[in-house]
């Protein structure tokens, strides 16, 4: 049974409105031609049906909407999308989870967001909808805010409306919260931790107000051209890599790589697992300026042994050596007649080429 930890100690989810006090309107007609694929009207307004300036009827409140649905019993890893928005009307009978999605727990299929829909391999022109799975996005561009005071004050506004849905990144800012304001264009930008976050939050706050009853246009952020901050989201999507596969290695797997690259340049690992360095004396081998670090940088937690270590003499390993010995004394014990022996060769051990005959 899945029960996120923030749910441990959570009540069943209630139902956030009762059926039919919600009021859908019918979207408006501005194109000729209708595109069931965006959900919108071709030519015509750029803007979605659910994303337009009619102010969302309900919102979530995390602490409020969220405990126990069916999903923590059935193992259901998705949200429900109608939960963010506010307008769920199952509450505890409800098929998906009501609750934050977790950045610890990854979903079993990164094609999807954290409402199970399928994500694009483009985005949107106009950066709405669910997103592309070849780009992990953080930031929300968050639009048509009312400034009423400074900069900073817009941040801090901007802040508290939108770190309820999840962790905010922090930066080298002034305020060291990611979040940036376009003062006197009415823009904010806000990067999360996870990506997951900021589909939640995009979900949550479109539509939405801060404090002064303005109506926001929240979209997906498009690639920050700085290329500070490109070498930056690579180097962080390398660590995150990096991590995850060593998170799934077995350490025996790695210590024994480990041996194997030791072997081919010719360095010597003392029983510890570290590379010994020449250049030190035996007797200081001991203290830690002697070690360096492990090959893959790995813990120095102590692992199974490898096993038999024994050097091949030839092309051919040891085990396989081992083997032909093996069959060679079952063909004597039998009878079996075998090949004349042959002069033992110091070369490549496969023959005697009797090269060091005249």
């Amino acid at each position: 049974m899945f029960i996120p930890k923030t749910l441990k100690k959570l009540k069943p989810a209630r139902k956030q409105v009762k059926p039919g006090d919600v009021n859908k309107d019918e979207t408006v007609q501005t194109g000729k031609e209708y595109n069931i694929w965006y959900n919108k009207w071709a030519g015509g307004d750029r803007e979605d049906s659910y994303s337009n300036k009619t102010k969302s009827q309900t919102r979530c409140n995390i602490k409020r909407d969220s405990g126990l649905t069916r999903a923590n019993t059935t193992g259901m890893r998705y949200i429900c999308l109608f939960f963010s928005r506010g307008c769920c009307p199952y509450g505890w009978e409800c098929e998906y989870l009501h609750c934050l999605p977790d950045p610890d727990n990854a979903l079993p299929d990164s094609s999807k967001d954290c409402f199970a829909r399928e994500k694009f391999a483009d985005y949107r022109d106009d950066m709405g909808g669910v997103g592309s799975f070849n780009r992990q996005n953080r930031t929300l561009y968050v639009g048509r805010i009312k400034e009423t005071g400074t900069g900073p004050e817009t941040e801090e506004v901007v802040m508290r409306h939108f770190k309820e849905w999840g962790e905010i990144e922090r930066d080298d800012s002034a305020s060291s919260w990611a979040v940036k304001v376009l003062q006197y264009r009415s823009v904010a930008f806000v990067t999360y931790k996870s990506e997951l976050s900021a589909q939640f939050a995009k979900e949550s706050m479109a539509c939405q107000s801060l404090d002064n009853d303005e109506i926001l246009n929240v979209r997906w952020a498009t690639e920050d051209p700085n290329p500070v901050q490109k070498v930056a989201e690579k180097r962080r999507l390398e660590e995150m890599g990096q991590e995850a596969i060593q998170s799934r290695i077995d350490p025996r797997v790695i210590d024994a790589m480990r041996a194997v690259r030791a072997l081919e340049e010719g360095d010597e690992l003392d029983e510890d697992g570290y590379l010994k360095d020449p250049n030190q004396p035996e007797e200081e081998d001991d203290q830690p300026g002697a070690k360096r670090r492990r090959i893959e940088g790995g813990s120095s937690s102590a692992t199974p042994p490898l096993g038999d270590t024994r050097q091949p003499t030839g092309i051919l390993s040891a085990d396989a050596l081992e083997g032909l010995k093996y069959f060679a004394e079952i063909r004597k014990r039998t009878g079996a007649p075998t090949a004349p022996s042959t002069k033992a060769s110091t070369g490549l051990g496969l023959a005697d080429y009797g090269s060091d005959e005249e």
